[in-house]
């Protein structure tokens, strides 16, 4: 699917029942809700196309995510938002590949139990058992596999260099431990995770049950990658769920890029709901200003913007701490790994968190002939002089082979790329401001795709019953997932 990046602009309907500030995922996500019940919705975005941070550059024929945030196929909210139905998901090969000691190891979840219960949110789910099996296909969205190459994603032979030792999980005592653990951790119900004591997650971790060599070698480079956070400071809470959401699925990527989703949303919306390149200077209960249309007037207005932006609009509400998150894309002739997995660096080597090549997982984000490897590093970079080389230097290890060719296509940088959930983290943090007056977006609930998409569903639900509308496909309980 070709995307323009832009969302065509029509003349701004005045006095519609709901106003939406902002058109990244949240705010088009609770406008599919909104609509579906009947309510006229205009959506209006300041930058020239919708999406906010989930973005992605085309150069030269590649697609490179300006944040690259990891997606599971576990995420409740990509069955139930209305407009994703066409949403194509490329998994990675099943769990992790860890480098630890100049050698692979791949780390697979465990196959979560099949209850009535947990059976709808996990039918068809990705799950990597020991043999490491090829997955099945997922109900929409459907995933499709990557291109048949050798390692445990393709069922084809062994990933060279791949350990048979002990490993950064520890010997067969240590991964049973392991395996045990996340088969317990998938079979509790989201709702028992969050009420949980919080506890900065690094130090939740050595009583969840974990050998401590895989908690080092394994789960602290997981969840950084996960959270965005290397110290590990994030909420246990949270990092439960994330590790939830890994036991129960797959990590994937949206075909196409990041900014397919968005875009999938914006353009199944009734044709001229969204409009961009609209800065809002000013809101209320019942009217938005703008700086080039004027006054618009409405019911109910939703801001669905960042943290910080929506700050600005509202005086009061609290902006969160950020994690920064720098994303470098480079480009080569060969892959130099043909397992479409995310690789881990066990070592922490280096400044990279994580790595994959993204064209193996999804080969419509290169042209033809070209391979790209896109590469993560959290926290504040080394400075900019010297980034790239850092980052070449580790991925020449991680990878075993020589970078020196290697084309630096773009490197993004977003100082406030995820808002930070340090404990106590409030899962269900308001999205009903007053009657009138709502607020959505990650910050109020997990800093991801799921939470965002989960905050647009709980503010539509929430203005849905300010006025009198409760309809039945917004009376499923509302339950946060990472």
């Amino acid at each position: 699917m070709e995307h323009t990046g832009h969302v065509e602009i029509r003349e701004i309907p005045n006095d519609v029942d709901v106003v939406i500030v902002g058109a990244g995922v949240a705010g088009l996500a609770a406008a599919h809700h909104l609509t579906r019940a009947g309510l006229r919705v205009t959506v209006l975005e300041a930058a020239p196309h919708v999406g906010g941070r989930m973005s992605t550059e085309k150069v030269d024929g590649f697609r490179l995510d300006r944040i690259g945030q990891l997606l599971f196929t576990s995420y409740p909210e990509l069955r139930c938002t209305p407009g994703l139905d066409a949403l194509t998901l490329r998994p990675f090969s099943p769990g992790v590949l860890l480098h630890s000691d100049g050698r692979h190891h791949h780390v697979g979840a465990p196959t979560p139990p099949r209850t009535p219960r947990s059976s709808r949110s996990t039918r068809g789910a990705f799950t990597a058992a020991r043999a490491l099996a090829s997955a099945p296909r997922l109900p929409l969205p459907r995933p499709q596999s990557g291109p048949a190459g050798p390692g445990p994603g393709s069922g084809s032979g062994p990933i060279p260099g791949l350990g048979s030792g002990p490993g950064p999980v520890g010997g067969p005592t240590d991964r049973a431990r392991l395996t045990t653990a996340l088969s317990r951790l998938a079979a509790t119900p989201p709702r028992r995770l969050r009420s949980r004591p919080d506890l900065p997650a690094s130090e939740a971790l050595t009583g969840r049950g974990f050998p401590p060599r895989a908690i080092d070698g394994f789960l602290r480079p997981l969840l950084a990658a996960l959270l965005c956070d290397p110290s590990l400071r994030t909420s246990s809470r949270v990092a439960d769920l994330a590790l939830h959401a890994f036991a129960t699925g797959r990590l994937c990527l949206p075909e196409g890029g990041a900014d397919t989703l968005p875009e999938l949303l914006a353009t199944a919306l009734p044709p001229g709901t969204v409009h961009t390149g609209v800065q809002v200077t000013a809101v209320s209960t019942t009217a938005v200003t703008t700086r080039d249309h004027g006054e618009l007037t409405c019911r109910a207005l939703l801001l669905a913007t960042g943290a910080r932006a929506a700050a600005r609009l509202l005086p009061g509400l609290r902006v969160p701490g950020f994690h920064p998150v720098t994303v470098l894309h480079h480009t080569t002739d060969e892959p130099p790994l043909t397992d479409p997995a995310l690789l881990l660096d066990a070592d922490r080597g280096g400044p990279v968190a994580h790595t994959a090549v993204v064209s193996q997982v999804d080969p419509t984000r290169a042209p033809a002939g070209r391979v790209l490897i896109s590469s993560t590093v959290l926290g504040t970079p080394p400075a900019a002089a010297h980034l790239d080389a850092a980052v070449r230097a580790q991925l020449a290890r991680l990878y075993g082979t020589s970078t020196k060719r290697w084309e630096l296509l773009a490197v993004h940088q977003d100082p406030e790329a995820v808002p930070a959930m340090p404990p106590p983290h409030d899962l269900r943090r308001p999205v009903r401001l007053l009657a009138g007056l709502y607020v959505c977006g990650d910050h109020r609930d997990t800093s991801t795709v799921q939470g965002a998409l989960h905050s647009g569903r709980r503010a539509a639900h929430a203005l849905l019953t300010d006025v009198g509308a409760r309809p039945a496909f917004l009376e499923e309980v509302l339950e946060p997932a990472a």
